[in-house]
C-alpha cells in the first residue's frame, strides 16, 4: 500500500501505547500498528509499555516483530507505572529502555497453575467418567491431583519457556545468562534497580524518552511531533457513551500479572495479597 505524505512522517515520531494485559488482540493491535510505522517510514518509534504482563505466545509475537523493525527504525521504550514480566519481555525489543525510578518491574519468570477441587467435588458428591486419547490429555484436570509423570512433563514445559526468556533478556542487554538468572526469579523492582541490574538504560518520564527518540534520528528535540498510533474503533463505539470507561475498567483492579501460560490458553491472574 502506497501511503500519501511520506516525508511528513519522516520528521514526526511514531508512537504506540501498550496497556493493560498482552493477549491476542492486543497482540493483533500492536503488529498492525508495528506495520504502519513501518510503511510509513517513520524515523523513530516510542513504545510506552504500562502492562503488568499477558500470555507468553502474544508477548513473544511482538518482540519478534519489534526486532525486525529495529532494522529500519529507532526505538525507544519507555516504561510507564508498571512494565512487569510479558512487558519486560516486550521492552526487550527496543535498543534504548528508559523507566521512571518508581516503575514496578521484573516479575521475570513463567508460571503454569491449575486448581484441585477433588474434594470439594467428593463432598458434593460430584464425579466425572473421562474417555481420552492418551494419558496426558486431561493433564491439570480440576477434579485430581497431578501424578508425577505429569508434573515432570509441566515442570519441563516451565523450565524450557523460562529459559527461552532469560536467553531473550541476556541477548537484548548484554548480559550474561547467569546473572540474568540471578535476579529473574520472580521477584518485582523498581525502575531504579533496573537501571543497576541492566535491564534498563536510563531513568526518565515519557517525555525524556521521546526527547531521546528524536536525538537519536537527528531531530529537534523541542520541536519534533508525535504521531500516536490507535486502534480504529467502529464507528458506532465512537458515539456510545462510556465506552472509554468500560474498556479500562479491569485494569483498576489488577495489581500485576505474570508471564504466564494456561492450558486453555488465556491468562491467569496474580493478585497482590
Amino acid at each position: 500500500m502506497i501511503w500519501p505524505f511520506k516525508p511528513r512522517f519522516r520528521k514526526q515520531i511514531a508512537r504506540i501505547e501498550i496497556t493493560g494485559v498482552i493477549a491476542s488482540a492486543a497482540r493483533k493491535r500492536v503488529l498492525e500498528a508495528l506495520k504502519t510505522v513501518e510503511e510509513k517510514k517513520f524515523p523513530a518509534l516510542l513504545l510506552r509499555i504500562d502492562s503488568p504482563g499477558g500470555t507468553v505466545g502474544d508477548s513473544q509475537e511482538i518482540y519478534s516483530a519489534l526486532k525486525q523493525l529495529q532494522k529500519k527504525v529507532k526505538i525507544v521504550a519507555s516504561f510507564g507505572n508498571i512494565s512487569a514480566s510479558g512487558g519486560v519481555y516486550i521492552g526487550m525489543g527496543s535498543e534504548h529502555i528508559m523507566a521512571n525510578p518508581g516503575t514496578i518491574t521484573g516479575s521475570i519468570g513463567v508460571i503454569l497453575r491449575g486448581n484441585n477441587l477433588e474434594r470439594l467435588l467428593q463432598k458434593v458428591g460430584i464425579s466425572f467418567k473421562v474417555i481420552k486419547s492418551g494419558p496426558y490429555k486431561d493433564i491439570l484436570a480440576f477434579d485430581r491431583e497431578l501424578t508425577e509423570p505429569e508434573e515432570n512433563i509441566l515442570q519441563e514445559l516451565i523450565d524450557t519457556s523460562y529459559q527461552q526468556f532469560v536467553q531473550t533478556i541476556a541477548e537484548a542487554r548484554s548480559l550474561e545468562v547467569e546473572a540474568v538468572k540471578r535476579f529473574a526469579d520472580g521477584r518485582i523492582f523498581t525502575g531504579q534497580q533496573a537501571v543497576e541490574l541492566g535491564i534498563v538504560d536510563r531513568l526518565g518520564t515519557e517525555e525524556d524518552a521521546r526527547r531521546w527518540a528524536a536525538e537519536l534520528v537527528s531531530l529537534d528535540p523541542d520541536k519534533a511531533p508525535v504521531y500516536t498510533l490507535e486502534e480504529r474503533k467502529p464507528l458506532l463505539s465512537r458515539f456510545l457513551p462510556g465506552s472509554r470507561q468500560a474498556s479500562s475498567g479491569l485494569g483498576s483492579q489488577i495489581d500485576w500479572l505474570e508471564f504466564e501460560m494456561s492450558t486453555s490458553g488465556l491468562p491467569l491472574w496474580l493478585y497482590r495479597p
